[in-house]
């Protein structure tokens, strides 16, 4: 009797081990994203989780045994912000691009991205917690640029602004000697997934092209072949000609982009610009002819002062660019703009263009 309580308390003492070890661990209130080698994904709560499988009581099929061999990730989400209409939708790390313009949220930690368009790739990376920094280039690596971003949060986590630079170089083309920049602020409402983002900047652009010109120079000369009928008549003076650099052409920025998400793979993007620009080319010399008070005749002629007129031409350009943009996963992404350019350039006469320029940019997380 005494054997048979002792194997008792001992088969007892094992059990409550062995149900010790094979215990589950309890379950938490977080909601999780459980993504399956297969690229099955449902979002939920984990009930059980025993080491070999785990019991999640999902939004849409109630609970499911799923066994972790068969799990690539689980991601601790939030309801309110990440899901919506039972469908997982995240931060994602091209959230803060639309087609060629940014908006005001940040590229997260190890959120890193790139890009390949089809007239090149881009790369941008964070820095700080609301500092990033990208180069953008064209496949020739000409021209280059650096492109700068810092945002702003505020408390309503709808409403968030910040400032922008692009400042690129022609490279090697024209000897390296062009150089431009966009230089802008902006404010975006919404969330990451549907938002819409207003920018104000300012664009220069300066080709480093030189020009050879005619000047005369300065003084008081003789009048000839003064016409009395048409009171035309010619300055008579020297003149020489001059190399002379091509002025910038710069002026206001205004940009309005947003997204709007269609689905749970899917978005619209709409990106437009529209660039108001001036380049003012001194004039190097006008000629005045003095007039005899009495007989009306050229006394003498005064050329200059050097620089004091202008000749102004006016370029006027609006892009519009309205896309798809198709997320496989959080680290892929593909988007098609059917974009295109409307302008003018008004010098000494006006001279309109539109031409297509189709957008195909496949996005890339590291």
């Amino acid at each position: 009797m005494k054997r048979f309580f002792f194997w008792l308390v001992v088969m007892s003492i094992t059990s409550i081990i062995n149900v010790m070890h094979a215990q589950v661990v309890p379950a938490d209130s977080n909601f999780y994203r459980v993504v399956k080698t297969n690229q099955q994904e449902y979002i939920g709560k984990i009930v059980n989780d025993d080491g070999r499988e785990i019991l999640l009581e999902t939004i849409s099929l109630g609970k499911l045994y799923i066994a972790k061999s068969d799990i690539q990730s689980i991601t601790r989400i939030e309801a309110g912000k990440d899901v919506t209409d039972l469908e997982f939708r995240g931060k994602g790390v091209f959230s803060t691009r639309y087609q060629f313009s940014t908006n005001a949220f940040p590229i997260e930690k190890n959120e890193n991205y790139a890009l390949i368009n089809l007239y090149g790739p881009e790369v941008h990376f964070s820095v700080s917690k609301n500092f990033s920094v990208g180069v953008l280039a064209t496949w020739i690596a000409s021209p280059i640029v650096l492109a700068l971003k810092y945002t702003i949060p505020t408390k309503n986590e709808k409403v968030n602004f910040g400032f922008g630079t692009l400042m690129g170089s022609v490279g090697y083309l024209n000897n390296s000697k062009g150089f431009g920049g966009l230089h802008w602020g902006m404010v975006t409402y919404g969330d990451r997934k549907n938002n819409v983002t207003l920018s104000l900047g300012y664009s220069y652009l300066n080709t480093q092209e030189r020009t050879t010109s005619y000047v005369k120079t300065p003084g008081t000369y003789p009048v000839s072949n003064y016409n009395v009928n048409t009171g035309v008549g010619f300055v008579s003076s020297p003149y020489e000609f001059v190399e002379s650099v091509v002025p910038l052409i710069k002026g206001p920025t205004i940009g309005l982009a947003g997204i709007r998400s269609i689905g749970k793979k899917a978005s619209f993007v709409f990106d437009m610009m529209f660039n108001y620009s001036q380049r003012i080319n001194p004039t190097q010399s006008i000629e005045f002819i003095n007039y005899d008070p009495i007989t009306n005749i050229p006394a003498s002629g005064i050329v200059g002062p050097v620089g004091s007129d202008s000749d102004v031409s006016t370029f006027i350009n609006f892009m519009i660019m309205p896309g798809m943009r198709f997320q496989k996963n959080e680290n892929k992404a593909f988007q098609v703009s059917l974009a295109g350019i409307i302008g003018s350039e008004t010098k000494s006469s006006k001279k309109e263009h539109s031409f297509p320029f189709p957008m195909c940019t496949w996005f890339y997380k590291f």
